[in-house]
């Protein structure tokens, strides 16, 4: 198997568990104090990979202002993802906000052929429609 393929399986692994257990979690606090503490969590493991592993510092300085333009903009991206993910498993089940977010997948299918020129495939447009699909009948009342 290619490295990256076991890299995003092992992604989507852990994505799965984080939700539910996030929800278990998140029983007696807001869902924005969940977010906090996950957040902070988060921020210490991936500040420890990079500084430790990786010469973040290095990097850094090194890298083009436009690059770290684009990653402090997707921070913020992140960070309303997950303020609103949050909420909505606050208030839902999480098989049906799990499954809704995760639709989001083809918003970045969409952007990825536009912005970043990569090939679009009968394939991909058949995974992204059953996507589409599946979210259509979850969401469906």
């Amino acid at each position: 198997m290619e490295k990256w393929k076991l890299f995003a399986v092992t992604s989507m692994l852990f994505a799965g568990l984080t939700s539910v257990i996030a929800k278990f979690g998140m029983k007696e606090l807001s869902s924005d104090v969940a977010l906090a503490i996950r957040t902070i969590v988060v921020f210490g493991i991936v500040t420890l990979n990079a500084f430790l592993l990786n010469d973040a510092v290095a990097q850094i300085r090194q890298a083009p202002k436009s690059n770290l333009i684009f990653l402090t903009i997707s921070g913020i991206t992140t960070s309303l993802s997950w303020i609103f993910y949050y909420r909505a498993m606050k208030e839902g089940q999480v098989s049906y906000v799990a499954s809704i977010d995760k639709a989001s997948i083809v918003v970045t299918i969409l952007l990825s052929f536009l912005l970043l020129k990569e090939p679009v495939t009968a394939k991909i447009l058949i995974g992204a429609g059953f996507i589409i699909t599946g979210m259509i009948i979850l969401a469906w009342k």
